[in-house]
């Protein structure tokens, strides 16, 4: 298990519906930001991972709870902590938090896959890639 990552997040205009409220499926890009800038701390773009080891990383599974509502101009602060690797896959628990009062608004697991850059087929995460 590695330490928590946190990765903070501004509430936009564009994030929001009509009422103001963070629509669901942008909590989501958010989770998703923060495994990217993770892995950007643990030393690997994914860029050059594509086209240095032909492999990317794709979701193959995800669970999340909106447990409250995030809403425009609200500073957040997204976690990410790796939970287990597996010879294809990481595993991932991720959470949404408000800054101003530290409230829990949304809980994520996520399990991506490493697969073929070409194929889309799943492929080992290489030997130098160990992140646990």
């Amino acid at each position: 298990m590695t330490a928590e990552f946190y990765w903070p997040v501004r509430v936009y205009y564009e994030d929001t519906d009509a009422a103001g409220v963070v629509y669901y499926a942008n909590y989501l890009k958010f989770y998703e930001r923060a495994r990217t800038e993770w892995l950007r701390a643990q030393g690997f773009e994914q860029d050059q991972l594509r086209d240095s080891y032909g492999i990317v990383f794709v979701v193959s599974a995800l669970q999340v709870n909106y447990l409250r509502s995030a809403r425009f101009n609200d500073a957040l602060q997204v976690s990410c902590r790796l939970k287990k690797q597996s010879a294809a896959a990481l595993h991932f628990e991720q959470t949404v938090e408000r800054t101003s009062d530290g409230a829990l608004l949304s809980q994520a697991s996520v399990q991506i896959v490493c697969v073929d850059a070409i194929s889309f087929k799943p492929k080992p995460i290489p030997k130098g890639m160990v992140l646990l």
